[in-house]
Order: structure tokens, then C-alpha cells, then sequence
């Protein structure tokens, strides 16, 4: 299926591995050209080079923190007019809130709240002027079903929730559409801190926790960085231009709730 978005130019943050990798290269077979964001130079270079091998498209990569203003005006000046964006930073660690203070919660807000915020308002308005743009955040499951331990991530993904609600069907009409995608557990280095902390709480062992944790999705198994690359693609393509302001789950079915 031709997703009719070759030639496009796409902001991917936090590429260099997880999901943010999965989505760059989902992206790139489809023939867009990327500009890709990590804190980690070695690590995005080597995806970088990995997706030009792979597609051959043209892969820009600029190490930094898109958290950081810095980081963020090193990518719009590498990408000024992007018809794709998408939102991905690192979670706050996990922990109990008796422990965090204010410099904690303002952290968790900027790096998952502010900065996609940030990024949008930079991108959103010319995406409107050339009728087309494509913005997907990368969330989490825990925006619709909190998860314990997450509760800087559950608060400040579900304040850039809100946030969306209130923006995405104002673009619509120009054919620039917003949601956000919301993972359930992928083995990604996220999940894999999260089960570790999670084993040192129980006293079992990380395979222990992981173990049951699969059996708690009724696919029976973590999702793939190519399942979620391949869903965030979609979400990106031509076809998707009547889909704006969703919260789409993919998470194997582990959300029991009917809507």
C-alpha cells in the first residue's frame, strides 16, 4: 500500500532507538526524508546509517537533548518546514510521589508536556499554509489507564493530552492532522528500567517480572518497534487525513476498557 507520502520531510525526536527508531524507519521506507533527534551521537549515528542503508533516503542527524532549547532550535533550524513531526521523549523514572518535589514534576512537564507543545507551535502554522502536515505524539497507555509507579509521566502526558483536545480539530480543514499514539509495553530501554525497578520492589528477578507481565497482555507477548513504526506511518500517509485528535491505543490488547 502507497501511503502517498514520498518525497516528505519528517522531525522524528528521540530516533536513535525504541520507538522513535521504529517510526523513523517505518517512515523512510515509505521514501521520506528524516531529520532525526537523539541525546545519544553514537547511537543515532548509527541509526542514521542504518536507515540510509536500508531506504536510501536522506538522513540528517543532530545529537542533542530536544528537551533543551538548544537542542530544539538545532532541529527546526535543520528542518524548518517539516510535513511530518513527531513527539518523542524519554519518560520520567518511575517512584513514588511522596519522594518527588517541584524540581522533579517541572522536569517531567517539559520534557513530556512543553516540549512537543514547543516543537508544534514552531511547525503547526506552516504545515496549515502548504495544506498538508501530519503531527503524531508519542504518549503512553497510562494516559487512558495510570500506571502506579509513572506518575510524573501519567500527570504531565496526560496535561499534553489535553492540550491536543483543544488544537487538533482547528487544522483539520487544512489537512494537518494531530494525534497521539499511545504505547502499551514494548521492550524498549523504557520498560526495561521500569521491570528492573519493578523486580528490586518485589525482590524477584528481571526475567521473573518480565514473564509476567507478558501474560498479562492477551497477545501474549511486548510489541514490536516495527509494529508501532508501521502504525505511526499509517497515521502519517494520505490516507489518515480524516483522523485528528485521537488517542490510538496499541498495546496488544492489554487495555480492558470499552472505550
Amino acid at each position: 500500500m502507497d501511503l502517498g507520502i514520498r518525497g516528505r520531510t519528517a522531525l522524528v525526536c528521540a530516533a536513535s532507538k525504541g520507538l522513535g527508531k521504529g517510526c523513523a524507519m517505518a517512515l523512510a521506507r515509505e521514501g521520506v526524508s528524516l531529520v532525526i533527534t537523539a541525546r545519544g551521537a553514537e547511537a543515532l549515528q548509527a541509526t542514521a546509517e542504518e536507515i540510509r542503508k536500508a531506504t536510501g533516503v536522506k538522513v540528517t542527524a543532530l545529537a542533542g537533548d530536544i528537551t533543551t532549547p538548544e537542542a530544539r532550535a538545532q532541529a527546526l533550524a535543520a528542518c524548518p518546514s517539516p510535513d511530518i513531526l513527531v513527539n518523542n521523549a524519554g519518560g520520567p523514572p518511575p517512584g513514588d510521589f511522596r519522594s518527588w518535589g517541584r524540581e522533579e514534576w517541572l522536569k517531567a512537564i517539559d520534557a513530556n508536556m512543553l516540549t512537543p507543545i514547543e516543537l508544534i507551535k514552531a511547525t503547526l502554522d506552516g504545515m496549515i499554509a502548504r495544506k498538508f502536515g501530519r503531527i503524531v505524539n508519542i504518549t503512553s497507555s497510562a494516559v487512558k489507564a495510570p500506571i502506579a509507579e509513572l506518575g510524573l509521566s501519567n500527570g504531565a502526558r496526560s496535561g499534553l493530552t489535553g492540550f491536543i483536545a483543544g488544537i487538533a480539530r482547528r487544522s483539520a480543514g487544512a489537512n494537518v492532522t494531530i494525534n497521539n499514539l499511545l504505547p502499551g509495553r514494548f521492550w524498549t530501554d523504557r520498560l526495561r528500567s521500569n521491570t528492573e525497578h519493578n523486580a528490586r520492589q518485589q525482590g524477584k528477578s528481571v526475567e521473573e517480572v518480565k514473564a509476567a507481565l507478558e501474560k498479562t497482555i492477551p497477545a501474549g507477548r511486548f510489541g514490536t518497534i516495527a509494529e508501532f513504526g508501521a502504525y505511526c506511518a499509517y497515521l502519517c500517509s494520505a490516507q489518515a487525513a480524516y483522523i485528528t485528535g485521537q488517542n490510538l491505543l496499541i498495546d496488544g490488547g492489554a487495555y480492558p476498557g470499552t472505550f
